[in-house]
């Protein structure tokens, strides 16, 4: 049987995760794979395995692009959609949980709220500045204290007494783990301690003067650590709901919105074909002095041409792009 699938695909910082979605609206391949700051490699390894499955029996009938990476990845692919995270994670979480109200997002270098009624966001806040309270910075205390980053939140459960750590700040918080381990305290109390600061730390941040209201739905890497989703249940008072296809909803939206959009028009996809997408891409940075950030923006260019802008935080470069799909 030949299926015709939607293409999604969200290119971050941490992960780079692409997903086939049938025409039933359900995830039939999912993938979720490290970015490890070469983006363009891990989109190229991730459409060779998405080739593999196609062999089975079936051919991408839409695409989109999501992250801080969609315009790159746009301009490999070809997309019908290029969308902002905040859209694309809301339509995946209104299609897995229709009544949603409040999604919490936590990925490998920034975090989210956004507010939904009748499901359609409404409020957001975004923090991409500090690495405290996101997955990159669990993984950096998983590996200092030698623990599988998999069994770190199960540590967390553990926990009889947690201890306060400091969680508004990376620096501080690993400082105060490391002085909480030397007056002896054990590791199950320090992480415990650990997840409760991060959680404070986002909600005390990102949800201030927001109204957080069921079903709360948990998104990104982080929903994977139990010790995390534990946190917030505790200090929300409410149940978390973590979805099937947690770690990948952006790619999952992406490609909701680009069958969406395909059959709205009632076009052809703009999609390349896999064995179409151009392999000779490459990357030149410069730095942008347009504020205190000084962000290093990867220029990256194919055939000569420049095609996309990759590093900016705060989406400027991108901007000035032809992007004719770039919607709110």
């Amino acid at each position: 049987m030949h299926h015709s699938y939607s293409l999604g695909v969200d290119v971050g910082s941490v992960s780079t995760n692409l997903v086939l979605v049938d025409e039933n609206s359900e995830v039939a391949c999912k993938l979720y794979l490290r970015t490890s700051g070469r983006p363009i490699e891990a989109l190229t390894k991730g459409l060779s395995i998405i080739a593999d499955r196609l062999r089975q029996g079936g051919r991408i009938v839409a695409a989109g692009t999501t992250g801080s990476g969609r315009q790159l990845a746009s301009a490999m692919i070809g997309a019908d959609v290029v969308k902002n995270e905040i859209t694309a994670h809301a339509v995946a979480a209104c299609r897995t949980v229709p009544d949603v109200r409040t999604i919490i997002e936590i990925g490998g270098q920034d975090s989210k709220i956004i507010l939904l009624r009748n499901g359609i966001a409404y409020d957001f806040a975004m923090n991409t500045v500090c690495a405290a309270g996101t997955g990159s910075f669990l993984d950096r205390q998983a590996a200092r204290l030698e623990i599988p980053i998999e069994e770190f939140g199960s540590y967390a459960l553990r926990s009889r007494s947690p201890v306060r750590i400091a969680g508004r700040c990376a620096v501080f918080a690993e400082s105060d783990m490391i002085h909480k381990q030397q007056t002896g305290h054990c590791l199950e109390d320090i992480i415990a301690g650990l997840c409760e600061a991060m959680v404070r730390n986002y909600l005390n941040n990102l949800a201030k003067g927001k109204k957080i209201l069921e079903p709360v739905v948990f998104q990104g890497g982080v929903a994977a650590n139990v010790g995390i989703v534990a946190a917030f249940e505790r200090l929300l008072g409410m149940k978390v709901v973590i979805p099937e296809y947690y770690d990948v909803m952006g790619a999952y939206g992406a490609a909701l919105l680009a069958r969406e959009e395909v059959e709205k028009t009632g076009g052809e996809t703009a999609f390349r074909g896999i064995e179409n997408i151009p392999r000779d891409f490459a990357a030149r940075s410069i730095e942008c002095g347009g504020c205190s950030n000084m962000c290093e923006v990867i220029r990256i260019f194919s055939d000569g041409s420049l095609v996309a802008h990759w590093g900016d935080k705060c989406g400027k470069w991108g901007a000035v792009l032809p992007a004719d799909h770039e919607t709110a």
